[in-house]
């Protein structure tokens, strides 16, 4: 699998699990809305890279790929955390 695929999966991933989690959030703790709130901003982030790799994919650096990655890769942790707290 590319990178650029393995990017729109993990982004499919996240997305499925951002849009879960914001149904439940009502019910979530304080503490918890304060790290989705942290992760809110990391998503934003994630998406920016994402929409400059698509955009300019031929331009665009291993670095840049690299760190879209690694933000991808943190809020599918903390999506995960969240997940399980909630449960």
């Amino acid at each position: 699998m590319s990178m650029k695929e393995d990017l729109n999966k993990l982004s499919e991933t996240l997305k499925q699990y951002r849009d879960e989690l914001r149904v439940q959030l009502h019910l979530a703790r304080q503490d918890v809305r304060d790290e989705w709130d942290d992760l809110d901003e990391y998503w934003d982030k994630f998406r920016q890279k994402l929409d400059d790799i698509r955009h300019d994919a031929e331009g665009v650096s291993d670095e840049t790929r690299q760190t879209a990655h690694k933000l991808g890769e943190e809020l599918k942790s903390g999506y995960e955390r969240i997940r399980q707290r909630i449960k």
